[in-house]
This record gives C-alpha cells, structure tokens and sequence, in this order.
C-alpha cells in the first residue's frame, strides 16, 4: 500500500523537487486522498487507479501554495497584493 508515513518514504522525484514545506503538503494530501477513494465507486474516473488519483491530488495540493520558478525550482507562492 503507498501510503506514506514521512516524508523520507515519499517518491524520490518528490523528495528531490520539493521543499521540506511542499513535502508535507503532498503526503498529507496524498494520504488523505488514498483513504478517500478506498472504494472505487468514489473516484470520477474509473479508468484511473487510487494510486494515480491520489497522486493528482497531492500535486494539486502542492500547486495551491507552491508554482516553479524560471529556474524550476518549487517555491512558494507570493500572496496577491491588494
């Protein structure tokens, strides 16, 4: 089952592209969204597995906070000013 307890567990591509911040952001999100879908019948499509569900969520999670930089690297985005 590829649910993650920390950090360290996570995909290497997440653990190299991240920030610590952005880490938690996925694992939370991503392990919220595996024990979400665990019946089938609560994913929109069903031709996507729980596992690629939960790691759309995680992005989606991530680029709520986070967008890369020029360079392409993950960094916090900036609040709108008003």
């Amino acid at each position: 089952m590829p649910y993650y307890a920390s950090n360290e567990d996570l995909p290497r591509p997440v653990r190299e592209l991240l920030p610590e911040h952005g880490r938690e952001i996925y694992r939370e999100a991503f392990n919220s969204a595996w024990e979400q879908y665990a019946d089938p019948s609560e994913q929109r499509n069903p031709r996507e597995s729980r596992e690629e569900v939960a790691h759309k969520v995680a992005w989606a999670a991530v680029e709520r906070v986070y967008e890369k930089g020029p360079g392409g690297e993950w960094r916090r985005k900036q609040e709108a000013k008003q």
